[in-house]
């Protein structure tokens, strides 16, 4: 009782009250039927065929090409997770602004995976080089390791292109 005889009422249970999350995606399978969705489904198919068409070429050189496998490999199971999550149905039980998380995670992504795809072009543009460390003058690619890698650099545009279509379309959900 305060002193005016009028009793304060308790706050209310943290546990019970939650804020409704922030997400204009529908949740479920209902995902899938969205232009998100779709290319979602691309980014994880695409960027898996990076990640399998590096590795296959035997990785000729690691420093340019152990970061666009660290790069396709991660955003390969963040964007698994990231749809697992819409799949779920879970985004409608975590409290965020999945509008604003959408757009940053497709940001960042699209940013590293531009910067993968740079460097296997790259990577893929010095097949003629010939390499002085065995003194037998072959190139630094085989004709193999060169079409692996050309294949590479094409899958690796067209995920950075589905990122870069899927950032945009996070941009309007989160800017309308």
């Amino acid at each position: 009782m305060s002193a005016g005889g009028a009793s304060v009422p308790p706050p209310p249970n943290p546990a019970v009250s939650f804020p409704v999350p922030r997400v204009t995606l529908p949740a479920g399978p209902d995902i899938l039927r969205t232009y998100s969705g779709a290319f979602v489904c691309l980014e994880i198919l695409f960027g898996g065929l990076v990640w399998i068409l590096v590795a296959s070429s035997n990785v000729p050189l690691p420093l340019l090409q152990g970061w666009v496998m660290f790069v396709s490999v991660t955003a390969f199971f963040f964007s698994l997770l990231f749809l697992g999550l819409f799949l779920s149905g879970m985004v409608t039980q975590i409290d965020a602004n999945w509008n604003f998380l959408d757009f940053a995670y497709h940001f960042t992504v699209f940013v590293f995976y531009f910067g993968a795809f740079l460097l296997e072009a790259a990577a893929t543009s010095l097949h003629d080089l010939h390499c002085n460390i065995t003194m037998t003058g072959q190139p630094l690619l085989n004709d193999n390791q060169y079409n692996i890698n050309v294949a590479a650099s094409i899958f690796a545009f067209m995920t950075t292109a589905c990122y870069g279509c899927s950032l945009g379309l996070a941009l309007r959900r989160w800017r309308p």
